[in-house]
């Protein structure tokens, strides 16, 4: 005769297996902007719609890289060749030497003696450029090179109309309006003393990285084309930063925000990171870092 279970034993096993999912450490969880649940499909399928997906990383934390490259991969099934990729990582008057290597001219050694890369690509971002190569795709340099946006730190906002044209075309176009309102901006202002005599100017440094990225994406972005932009989750937290230059140059944009936070305990979100971007990643703070 066939065998049954009672109705108590499978609720007692269908319990269990509950309960040990439950207890189980979580390498990460992923919230909606109002700290909801959701899952990856979640974010893939809305990144799936979006005209530009805005990662904002925590630049040390392994599963915002590994999640980088899975979101990358998945979105490429979908957009094929009309996904462009593109990086803070990366400073514009590199695009050369990047573009150079994707398309095979120069050899791996001498674009990464030569890119100024971060310590570390090898193993954050090295995955996304050869993911890029190995299937065609172009990779875009954002970033303002960083002795502007340290000129703009020592001198202000003024000191970049002083620079050559072959400079500025690395550079957001001039005059770049900055709204040191903005709560991101305001709260470098309050740090005060951190930045001595320059403190006035630090979130002028920070606009203009913001502003050259936002112009380098929108740049590339042409229509059909899906982009990917990774940057430090700063640069686009609460819809400020690159987001608020993207959207004044077009309100129509359709921008998917994701950032990454770290709690001592990732089951819920806490209050000071829900609605800082339209999907949140959340790990562990104990998580190995990549540096």
């Amino acid at each position: 005769m066939l065998y049954r279970p009672c109705l108590p034993v499978v609720f007692i096993l269908f319990a269990a297996f509950i309960f040990a999912a439950m207890t189980d450490k979580a390498a990460y969880r992923i919230f909606t902007k109002d700290g909801k649940p959701a899952n990856y499909d979640d974010l893939l399928k809305t990144a799936q719609n979006a005209d530009i997906v805005l990662f904002g990383e925590l630049h040390n934390n392994p599963i915002a890289h590994w999640l980088q490259l899975e979101l990358t991969k998945d979105l490429y099934q979908t957009a094929a060749a009309n996904l462009v990729l593109g990086a803070e990582m990366f400073e514009a008057d590199n695009q050369l030497l990047l573009s150079e290597y994707l398309a095979g001219q120069i050899s791996q050694k001498s674009f990464e003696d030569e890119a100024r890369l971060w310590k570390n690509y090898t193993t954050d971002y090295k995955p996304l450029v050869e993911f890029a190569k190995t299937n065609n795709l172009p990779f875009i340099a954002t970033n303002i090179p960083r002795r502007y946006a340290s000129a703009v730190f020592n001198g202000g906002l003024d000191i970049l109309a002083t620079f050559s044209p072959e400079a500025q075309q690395y550079i957001a176009p001039l005059p770049i309006s900055i709204d040191l309102t903005l709560p991101g901006y305001q709260s470098m202002l309050d740090m005060g003393g951190h930045g001595g005599s320059n403190a006035l100017n630090m979130p002028k440094a920070q606009a203009v990285k913001d502003a050259t990225m936002a112009h380098f994406i929108l740049k590339n972005l042409q229509k059909g084309k899906h982009f990917i932009h990774y940057n430090g989750a700063y640069h686009s937290n609460n819809y400020e930063g690159i987001v608020w230059y993207l959207r004044k140059q077009n309100p129509a944009l359709k921008i998917v925000t994701i950032s990454c936070t770290e709690q001592p305990d990732v089951a819920t979100l806490n209050e000071e990171n829900k609605n800082i971007a339209d999907f949140i990643i959340c790990t562990p703070e104990n998580m190995t870092k990549t540096h």
